[in-house]
């Protein structure tokens, strides 16, 4: 079965964390210790662990960390040129992943189509900004699209485009000039971190598809990190798809990341899926794991050691869905977007 993951830091934790994501998972556990100094938990991912889940495309993220945000502190930026690097950084090493082929950077729709009949490097990579910062104005943006940038986030926590994550607020005025050119150059809208105020403006002002790469149902987790039901509506209507995060604290309602795994399991992910599936329709659910994204193997569902776990998901799928629904939860459906997406 197809699998294709919505949301993973790939780069982050190459370029942050120092983990060679080339390497084989244990080799990268064996090098951190059973408790990684960095402060992020046990590794989950890398591409062997993802070719052998028989993930074949990731929408991969450049993300640059806010200073105070980074564990560690030294990659965190202050200013404009400083995130500009981080991106510019991140672009450089998914190019570098391609030319030595360990993976392959989808730029293009007959890209796409390599990776899924096998005749490209798995896993396949669509590129995505969390968080616009990495653009020191929207010019910045067509080179980023020109490296594989198909998907734009523009906020994570606030940004200098827009108000996110446990920081309200709305556009600000560079980020209604982000969206126009977002939307002239045909990429996407990552509502995922948009603070309320921030995604009700830019449903207005652009017209475009738009995504959740990785957010679960505020009805069932009530922080402003997942989405109402209304703004699932809006996602499946401009023909997205929302991808469930498997963070325990995004699943389930009252969770602290204390409470280690034991907690939390896959079956957990189901009321979330079928609350998706009920208010946008479930062609518009997919996956989206944010795992390795901050968090590590500690703070995901029991099931999960690893990403190598990921078929077991289609598994509990299974329990509440058709088979041919499985299937486009675990990849067809975010199959069928970046077939539109891409040029």
């Amino acid at each position: 079965m197809l699998i294709i993951d919505g949301h993973e830091d790939l780069a982050w934790n190459a370029l942050t964390l120092g983990r060679d994501i080339t390497r084989p998972l244990a080799e990268i556990r064996a090098a951190e210790g059973p408790a990684p100094a960095h402060g992020e938990g046990t590794a989950t991912v890398s591409l062997p662990t993802l070719r052998d889940a028989g993930v074949g495309v990731v929408l991969a993220t450049i993300f640059a960390t806010p200073a105070g945000d980074s564990p560690v502190r030294q990659h965190g930026y202050t200013t404009a040129e400083e995130a500009y690097a981080q991106g510019q950084a991140q672009l450089a090493f998914y190019a570098d992943l391609d030319a030595r082929g360990e993976a392959t950077l989808v730029r293009t729709a007959r890209d796409l189509a390599g990776v899924l009949d096998g005749t490209r490097p798995r896993p396949g990579l669509v590129l995505t900004l969390e968080g616009a910062d990495p653009l020191r104005t929207p010019r910045d943006l067509p080179a980023f699209v020109a490296g594989g940038v198909r998907v734009v986030g523009p906020a994570w926590g606030a940004t200098r485009y827009a108000g996110g994550t446990g920081a309200p607020g709305g556009l600000t005025a560079e980020g209604v000039n982000l969206l126009a050119e977002m939307l002239r150059l045909g990429v996407a809208l990552d509502a995922s971190h948009l603070a309320e105020a921030a995604f009700w403006q830019a449903v207005e002002l652009f017209p475009g598809r738009i995504v959740a790469t990785h957010a679960n149902c505020r009805a069932l987790v009530p922080t402003d990190r997942q989405l109402t039901d209304a703004m699932l509506r809006v996602i499946a209507d401009r023909g997205g798809v929302i991808g469930l995060v498997f963070y325990n604290r995004f699943i389930k309602a009252g969770v602290s990341d204390a409470d280690g795994k034991a907690r939390v399991g896959l079956a957990d992910l189901l009321p979330h899926a079928r609350r998706i599936a009920e208010v946008a329709g479930v062609t518009h659910l997919g996956l989206g794991t944010d795992l390795d994204g901050g968090v590590g193997r500690e703070v995901i569902p029991r099931e999960l050691d690893s990403a190598a776990d990921l078929p077991r998901v289609a598994d509990v799928l299974a329990t509440d869905f058709s088979a041919s629904d499985v299937a486009g939860i675990m990849g067809g459906h975010w199959r069928r977007v970046l077939t539109e997406l891409l040029p």
